[in-house]
């Protein structure tokens, strides 16, 4: 691919100064660098065009993956399932991001064509261009293709523009000709209200709400009242950072009320269930082995004895916390020596529950389909029941209830395969494999072939 901007012929791949000779002045600085910021331009144009190319792959693939399920006698109400996970798969990504990838796809190629001409031109980045179809998505088919030829972004109606102004511009488009389905969509956001929990570095997490507006804001107001209304009384949380010249920021006081207000305690905490998985040596010797708590991931080992510790301390001394309880139950959970493989004994019965199910929980830690990190909802069998899968820790994995849906579709299977982890390869009804492997244990070291 050549540019005309400097006359420089760039190749996918090719670098056209190495570090060294630029540092050994082999070349002007000016000539090497308008040449790289050159180079960059152009890999962006193609990574847009490659994407403009996977859309149309993507849609090509949904109508052929429905045309195999009509021959194969699929209902017409069942067609279409599990295409959005295998582009996920194929793509290395999760199938809720696979699902919006192939719904996106198929709005540029069959509705949006002059967004789709952009995003091939390198006038728009794919993300960009998915805020165009996110923006139309509430618009009848007729509408939404008028607003892409209103906006025609592949005549550079966007060049120079941000986000912001490429959102304003679909709104205004999209309001103008359809009010009431843009109104109709603001009204039904309230719906998808909800609160999420993901981990943060260091051993904290993200505490997400997604709320209509109003709600949103007088939760913030409220919180931003109580943390002011403390700074002016003096009465601030953590009296030993007061007294040690430490004042709570804003921030942190708006945290601590939230918290306090949420659980009804001061501290937020009345209880824990630990499922915490680390090794003796971490526990009783002081070793640096990180541990792994179920429902967030690896924590470093001093913050696991210290909690251990802590609660430990809270049962032996009840009095002397009334207003801070805090009960520990510490899950013990062994781990053979030479695999690092958790231990459990099979089962007579269908449903996984118990002991089983915890430990299949804590041995996946996430859904297992390759490339989904969802929270596990659903343990199932790998073998199904039905062909007389056994219902014990190597034929049990942990999904997501979306994945464990899928993996009942025509054509989908799975088994486990022997390796040094519990092992799992799904296959696809197009006949391509993927495996996944459960995530190493606290002192577990991977063997090497």
């Amino acid at each position: 691919m050549s540019e005309s901007g400097s006359g420089a012929a760039v190749a996918p791949g090719q670098v056209p100064y190495a570090p060294d000779a630029v540092q050994a002045g082999a070349f002007p600085a000016s000539t090497v660098s308008a040449d790289l910021i050159e180079q960059l331009r152009v890999l962006e144009e193609m990574k847009s065009a490659i994407c403009g190319l996977q859309a149309r792959v993507a849609a090509a693939f949904d109508l052929a993956q429905r045309a195999e399920q009509a021959e194969a006698g699929v209902p017409a109400s069942e067609r279409g399932k599990g295409v959005g996970a295998q582009v996920a798969l194929a793509r290395r990504e999760s199938p809720n991001r696979g699902s919006r990838l192939l719904g996106f796809a198929k709005a540029l190629v069959m509705e949006m064509p002059r967004t789709l001409a952009a995003l091939q031109s390198g006038l728009l980045n794919e993300w960009r261009a998915t805020l165009l179809v996110k923006e139309t998505a509430c618009l009848s088919v007729e509408d939404r293709r008028a607003v892409d030829e209103e906006l025609a972004p592949d005549t550079g109606t966007f060049a120079g523009k941000g986000d912001r102004a490429i959102i304003a511009a679909a709104k205004a488009a999209a309001y103008r000709r359809d009010p009431r389905s843009v109104v109709g969509r603001a009204s039904r956001a309230a719906a998808e209200r909800t609160v999420s929990l993901r981990p943060a570095p260091d051993t904290m997490t993200y505490l997400t709400a997604l709320l209509p507006v109003a709600q949103g804001v007088a939760v913030y107001a409220a919180l931003t009242r109580a943390a002011d209304s403390a700074r002016c009384r003096g009465d601030l949380a953590g009296g030993d950072a007061v007294s040690a010249g430490v004042v709570p920021t804003r921030g942190q006081l708006m945290a601590d009320t939230l918290v306090e207000r949420v659980t009804g305690t001061p501290g937020g905490i009345s209880g824990i269930n630990l499922d915490l998985v680390m090794t003796d040596r971490t526990l009783f010797q002081g070793d640096s082995e990180p541990a792994r708590l179920n429902g967030y991931g690896i924590v470093p080992a001093e913050w696991a004895r210290s909690m251990v510790a802590e609660g430990q301390a809270e049962q032996d001394q009840p009095d002397q916390n009334q207003d801070n309880e805090l009960t520990v139950w510490l899950r013990r959970l062994y781990t053979a020596p030479a695999t690092g493989e958790l231990l459990a004994t099979d089962s007579k019965v269908r449903l996984f529950t118990g002991r089983l199910r915890r430990f299949i929980e804590t041995r996946d830690d996430t859904c297992r389909t390759p490339y989904c990190d969802a929270p596990i909802r659903h343990i199932d069998h790998i073998v199904p029941w039905r062909s007389g899968g056994e219902t014990n820790l190597a034929n049990g994995a942990g999904l997501c209830e979306a994945c464990n849906h899928t993996k009942e579709s025509p054509g989908w299977s799975a088994r486990a395969i022997h390796a040094d982890v519990h092992t799992l390869e799904i296959s696809t009804p197009t006949g391509h494999s993927y495996q996944s492997k459960a995530p190493p244990l606290p002192g577990h070291r991977p063997s090497r072939t």
